[in-house]
């Protein structure tokens, strides 16, 4: 019988009504106490470093989370992650950066409805997870969600109320999970050939910046001080404007310049970018040191930078491992 670690986190799973609105209330050991039926096919011991709601989560608790697993590792077969669902999509992205080339399961997973209604998604979903980190062909870290099991770096919430949170973004699902049944997708495990590696070194001091029609670029030189890596999410295959003062050319090359960072993302959800296609992306692409997210979501590509940060600040490392595919990231260089 497989032997699987739950960390509860907090999150909508773990939370009660108080008179300030939902706020996590419920220990990792009444949490588990309601699918009684894990038990018959896994053994399961439970740990609560934090209680947050996922709005609260950040760098730091995703470094505790990392250290967690790793002081664990030897006495457990899998992990299950009790999370909310707002910042999911970026733990579980993170922890594919801090965690890579593991052989055992870490599944996050969370609700929409606390687990102690009448009427939730927690429970199936807690009860799938248990399921999957069980399984000897899981591996790596994925969201279990659903009845989907997503690679953590290709997970995102698309949906703010309803059980289907979750899709995978130019990804297969890794697998399903039915009537007790897992039918897997990709089953890649042996490919697995480096030894597990842990980090734990993240640059969180970038800034997300979303373009609007009419964005003037010197809005970079506002944020050039406090920043040290920017992610500029622009329009269809990603590209930057040129309202005729050419502030964004002058922006970006204060940035590179200086030796800062900047990555061009896209704010389709799907199939990515490609600045090498239109004018206002190639012109760029071709002065500037300037990388780009390709098919990679956001939140890979945040974190992903985060941690390429923290290990260098070298660009030309940086871009190594900026364009190194790590659990199913980046499939289109």
């Amino acid at each position: 019988m497989k032997k699987i670690l739950l960390i509860a986190t907090g999150g909508t799973i773990a939370s009660k009504y108080t008179e300030k609105g939902l706020a996590p209330q419920i220990s990792a050991e009444e949490i588990l106490s309601y699918v009684p039926s894990a038990k018959e096919f896994c053994h399961i011991d439970t740990v609560a470093p934090f209680n947050l709601d996922s709005t609260n989560v950040s760098c730091e608790q995703w470094l505790i989370l990392a250290r967690l697993i790793e002081n664990k590792y030897e006495y457990y077969d899998g992990f299950v992650i009790c999370h909310g669902t707002d910042t999911m999509a970026y733990t579980a992205a993170a922890l594919s950066y801090l965690i890579q080339n593991n052989r055992k399961p870490v599944v996050i997973t969370g609700a929409q409805k606390p687990i102690d209604l009448a009427i939730t998604d927690a429970r199936s979903n807690l009860l799938d997870s248990f399921r999957f980190a069980s399984d000897d062909r899981a591996h790596g870290v994925s969201i279990v969600f659903g009845g989907k099991v997503i690679a953590g770096t290709r997970a995102k919430k698309l949906r703010s109320k309803s059980y289907n949170a979750f899709s995978s973004i130019n990804y297969p699902e890794i697998a399903s999970i039915h009537d007790q049944k897992i039918i897997f997708y990709i089953n890649d495990k042996e490919q697995i050939l480096r030894p597990l590696n842990f980090s734990y070194e993240m640059n969180p001091n970038i800034f997300l910046l979303k373009l609007i029609p009419g964005i003037k670029g010197d809005i970079l030189d506002v944020l050039f001080e406090d920043y040290e890596g920017v992610i500029i999410e622009s329009f269809g295959l990603g590209g930057f404007p040129n309202y005729g003062d050419d502030s964004f050319y002058k922006a970006i090359e204060r940035w590179t310049n200086a030796g800062k960072f900047i990555v061009m993302a896209t704010q389709v959800t799907h199939e990515g970018s490609d600045m090498t296609i239109y004018q206002v992306g190639k012109q760029i692409k071709e002065k500037f040191p300037v990388f780009e997210s390709y098919d990679m979501t956001l939140e890979a590509t945040v974190t992903k930078m985060m941690w390429a940060m923290g290990q260098t600040k070298d660009r030309e490392i940086f871009e190594e491992l900026f364009y190194r595919t790590i659990n199913h990231d980046l499939m289109f260089v």
